[in-house]
């Protein structure tokens, strides 16, 4: 009976012993499948995520602003024949504005301003470029006496109305909102009711528009930065499409802190400023197209023919620095405008 009961003890273990292994055989079966389901899950938002981030942006960091820099013996820097008929002595203004006015405001500043350091980058300093939003923002706080931006968008009038403070433009040269695509993109002329129909999302693939079958991917730039405020002229009152964004500012009331607007899809549309694009980042992998039939260019900005040129302004806010006014007076005439003229910007007189 003993040895009936030890032979059962040990079949029973036997048993068991192979139950054991084939649950646990099993159970890293379904580790295995797991961890490969894991992986599987994981690659499918990494892969599209590095996929995107492959493709070449346009953006400020691909501008070196230290080459437009005042009182540097730079080539990009246009400068008078002879001595500016006005220098400024005393008090210097404190100047910003937009990244793509830098090169004009520097040459303001080389001309007229006593030589000394004047960083783009670093404050504070007399000449500085924060982009359009801070450079509206620092002059409404009183940080800034003059400023050269687009106009303002509602949101910066609206700042400046709660702080009590009146926005004074002054129109000092022309220049072009233009619209752009790869490259490779086959399509060369929009007219503005097609452009306004993509960004509203009526129109979603540029086969409507005679290019290939590829949706089109409409980029914006980030609120209150000059070439937003543009666009939201050019599209009136037609209802905008929620764009795409990588980074989305948290908090009450967020805004767009960062968007793919230069991102280089094949099947992109985005929008900047003709000087910017053709003459400070100078990327080939991105064209502008017409509007209307009508080409982007110095002619027909001048000519008034472009659609889309627009002035852009010294812009004050009741500063109180002497020098301030004498400078935009000579900004206006024929030395100022022939800077304007000369770092590529259409004169206003």
């Amino acid at each position: 009976m003993s040895i009936y009961l030890a032979s059962l003890a040990q079949l029973s273990y036997r048993w068991l012993s192979y139950l054991f292994l084939l649950q646990k055989k099993e159970m890293e079966k379904k580790t295995i499948l797991w961890i490969s389901l894991c992986l599987m899950v994981g690659a499918a938002f990494a892969v599209p995520h590095y996929y995107k981030e492959s493709f070449e942006k346009v953006n400020d960091s691909e501008v070196d602003l230290y080459a437009y820099e005042p009182f540097k013996e730079s080539e990009k820097l246009a400068r008078l024949d002879q001595q500016a008929s006005f220098k400024i002595a005393g008090e210097v203004p404190i100047i910003d504005g937009a990244t793509a006015l830098y090169p004009l405001f520097s040459a303001f500043a080389e001309a007229t301003y006593p030589e000394d350091l004047y960083n783009p980058y670093k404050g504070p300093v007399a000449t500085t470029t924060t982009t359009t939003p801070s450079a509206y923002s620092r002059l409404i706080k009183g940080n800034a006496d003059l400023i050269f931006a687009a106009e303002p968008s509602s949101g910066q009038k609206k700042a400046a109305e709660e702080a009590g403070v009146e926005l004074e433009l002054t129109p000092i040269g022309r220049e072009a909102f233009v619209f752009f695509v790869n490259s490779r993109n086959s399509v060369t002329d929009l007219a503005s009711k097609d452009i306004q129909g993509i960004y509203s999302g009526d129109i979603e693939n540029w086969k409507e528009l005679g290019g290939k079958n590829d949706e089109i991917r409409p980029f914006q730039r980030p609120e209150d930065s000059g070439s937003q405020t543009m666009f939201i002229k050019f599209m009136e009152d037609q209802k905008i499409k929620e764009p795409e964004t990588e980074d989305l500012a948290g908090g009450m009331g967020g805004i767009i802190e960062e968007v793919a607007s230069y991102r280089n899809y094949k099947n992109a549309i985005g929008y900047t400023f003709r000087f910017y694009s053709t003459q400070m980042v100078r990327n080939d992998k991105i064209k502008l197209i017409a509007v209307d039939g009508i080409e982007p260019n110095i002619e027909n900005i001048r000519s008034g023919k472009y659609p889309l040129a627009a002035e852009f302004y010294a812009v004050t806010a009741g500063t109180k620095n002497p020098n301030v006014q004498p400078l935009i007076e000579w900004i206006l005439s024929e030395e100022g405008q022939k800077l304007v003229e000369d770092t590529g910007f259409v004169a206003v007189q």
